[in-house]
């Protein structure tokens, strides 16, 4: 079995990201989208790695195999965005993909996040089975926090609980 190396992004692999992302947007799913469309892959530590947020890519035969990100929205949510996995890393045999989200809410987790929201394409189908069957359950758009970034081809939502808001410990007075 091939080994998965997850790491917080940097900068070196800036071009790797970008070329793994548009290249299964453009030429996959046919999303006339281009990198400079996309201003969070221009500057992915400004964008993505503050607050609790952060971004991870993982690395297959030395080779960017797929990205995921965690958008911190405030209050203990989160936006999960860019989940791209490349389609020779697809799968249950490698495993990337659930590596990676497993990085993604483990941080969440940890960073005391509640909730993971996300919004998806109707084109992305297998996505969709892929985050059903680790947690997500299907909300509406109406039930977005209003902090959620709504990107114009997401027409389906999702949401995992983390940890449920009524769970929360309360601080002593």
């Amino acid at each position: 079995m091939k080994k998965i190396d997850v790491h917080p992004y940097s900068d070196a692999l800036k071009s790797e990201v970008g070329s793994l992302i548009t290249g299964i947007q453009q030429g996959e799913f046919n999303i006339p989208i281009t990198l400079a469309d996309q201003p969070d892959l221009i500057n992915i530590r400004d964008f993505y790695q503050v607050g609790s947020g952060n971004f991870w890519v993982a690395i297959v035969d030395e080779k960017v195999a797929g990205t995921i990100a965690l958008l911190d929205i405030g209050n203990g949510r989160g936006a999960l965005r860019k989940m791209f996995v490349h389609e020779k890393f697809r799968g249950k045999e490698l495993g990337v993909g659930k590596t990676l989200l497993n990085t993604l809410l483990q941080w969440a987790k940890d960073k005391g996040f509640s909730n993971i929201f996300l919004g998806t394409t109707e084109k992305f189908i297998a996505a969709q089975r892929f985050y059903e069957k680790n947690g997500f359950e299907e909300i509406n758009r109406d039930q977005l926090p209003k902090e959620f970034p709504i990107m114009k081809v997401d027409v389906k939502f999702y949401v995992h609980c983390i940890r449920p808001i009524n769970t929360l410990e309360k601080s002593p007075n």
